[in-house]
């Protein structure tokens, strides 16, 4: 495995970062070098130096930026020589987790870092723990996951599509320098892959699917009593069914719902202001433990006022009138309405 420490070497990923913040992240080869819009880094002017260097860009060939066969086309594009003037500054660092998720090449769209961090912490996955994981998709989470576990842990991810799987494998291969050996990455569909999985081997559950209210039985099945699940999903109309069934199981907590929104800021003297742009919603996260066997969920007891079920458009003028409380469409007390209103018409009447 790749240490994150030293020299740079050939192979490593590094991110490069100019004074306006623009971040590249690209694969040091001996030899090479990595376009930017000012010139061109040479990699063996990085390649067994530390980190927190400062590596100047030089001079691209500008008959490699103009179009040959037809110059005329990029006379007015003055971006073409930009490319090929050096002297710009970029800082080398190795990238973090978060940098190399967001950077890597990808198939599926990937987690967001914010919502992979709130999958690590909330469904309390770390070393030495056994995740199944399935939807691979990019291999985002499963980076995350494989890190978290460390190499005293293990993961197993099931990922219906086989070339997804290729991608997540290449990823983690790249991040890691070798595929790791704590990994057990299968193809197929979730339900056909986990009956072939021991019952009650996995200490923590990570489902990022479409349907994941289809896959709580063999879910269940193979998570061990006490053990964490938690599913993504995007949108509302999943989330309902998702929580609706695992409280119809019976075999699985009340489940806790979680949204992330994250808003970066600027500072910047005395102009200290949020960014104009934030990352709203990606997902939902759904989190519920696993009961042992013969045990069933404790579930909260309703008002026996409240109906939470019934649709409004189906009842009748009659009936719909005598269930508005119920429907929780009018909160409030017949003598709070009275105060309400005797304060409203002394406050009119100071207008007049």
């Amino acid at each position: 495995m790749q240490e994150r420490r030293g020299a740079l070497r050939a192979g490593e990923k590094v991110q490069f970062t100019d004074r306006k913040g623009k971040k590249i992240t690209d694969q040091l080869v001996a030899g090479g070098s990595t376009q930017t819009e000012h010139g061109l880094i040479l990699h063996d002017d990085v390649i067994g130096r530390t980190e927190g260097i400062v590596v100047t860009t030089v001079t691209a060939k500008r008959e490699a930026q103009v179009n040959q066969v037809h110059p005329e086309r990029d006379a007015n594009k003055p971006w073409k020589a930009a490319r090929a003037i050096g002297g710009w500054d970029y800082a080398v660092m190795r990238p973090r987790l978060a940098d190399y998720v967001l950077s890597m090449p990808r198939g599926a769209q990937i987690m967001y870092p914010k919502d992979i961090a709130q999958v690590i912490q909330l469904g309390d996955i770390r070393k030495g723990l056994h995740v199944l994981e399935s939807g691979a998709g990019s291999g985002a989470m499963s980076v995350n996951l494989l890190d978290a576990v460390g190499e005293t842990g293990h993961l197993t991810t099931i990922e219906l599509r086989p070339d997804f799987a290729r991608v997540a494998e290449a990823n983690a291969t790249l991040y890691y320098g070798e595929k790791p050996a704590w990994w057990d990455l299968k193809t197929g569909d979730f339900d056909s892959v986990a009956a072939t999985l021991p019952e009650h081997e996995y200490d923590r559950i990570m489902l990022d699917m479409l349907d994941p209210w289809n896959r709580l039985e063999q879910a269940y099945r193979v998570i061990a009593p006490g053990g964490v699940l938690v599913c993504y999903i995007t949108t509302t109309t999943q989330m309902s069914r998702l929580v609706e069934a695992l409280r119809d199981a019976g075999r699985w907590t009340e489940p806790d719902i979680q949204e992330t929104l994250e808003r970066s800021w600027k500072a910047q003297g005395l102009a200290v202001r949020p960014d104009h742009q934030m990352i709203g919603h990606t997902g939902f996260l759904v989190v519920s433990r696993a009961m042992a066997e013969g045990f069933a969920a404790l579930k909260k007891r309703d008002r026996v006022t409240k109906d939470t079920t019934t649709d409004i458009d189906s009842l009748t003028d009659e009936e719909r009138a005598a269930q508005l409380e119920d429907l929780e469409l009018r909160d409030i007390s017949d003598r709070k309405l009275r105060k309400v209103l005797r304060d409203l018409d002394t406050q009119v009447g100071h207008l007049s």
